[in-house]
């Protein structure tokens, strides 16, 4: 006579801090986007073509994708509510720090001359 066993439960999986590491490559003054960035997860999985575009509730992270017929289809995508949250938090606090950082970068740029060309003599 067989018993009726049930099967093991799964292994718990640990979850891991996940740090994400967003850097800011473009911001752009025009239309509805307003920066391309890249994230690097853990220092080990880089996303790129991530872009911060301008939304009517304001600024959001959209993640590369693709179109369909139907739309756009996400390449690469948070899994849970909870770190969806975070990496547009990340991403965003990037943004924000790179918009905050133009009028010093100005400043810096004037204060510099630009080197004077060598002198051509025929």
């Amino acid at each position: 006579m067989k018993k009726d066993t049930a099967p093991p439960p799964a292994p718990q999986r640990e979850v891991l801090p996940m740090q994400a590491e967003v850097k800011i490559h473009s911001l752009h003054t025009g239309g509805s986007v307003l920066a391309d960035a890249s994230i690097t997860l853990n220092g080990c999985f880089a996303v790129r073509g991530v872009r911060v575009m301008n939304g009517s509730n304001g600024p959001f992270v959209s993640m590369p994708s693709y179109k369909t017929q139907g739309g756009y289809k996400d390449v690469c995508f948070p899994c849970t509510t909870e770190f969806h949250q975070e990496l547009q938090k990340a991403v965003l606090d990037a943004y924000r720090q790179a918009l905050t950082q133009i009028p010093q970068r100005q400043n810096e740029n004037r204060g510099q001359e630009a080197p004077s060309a060598p002198e051509m003599k025929m």
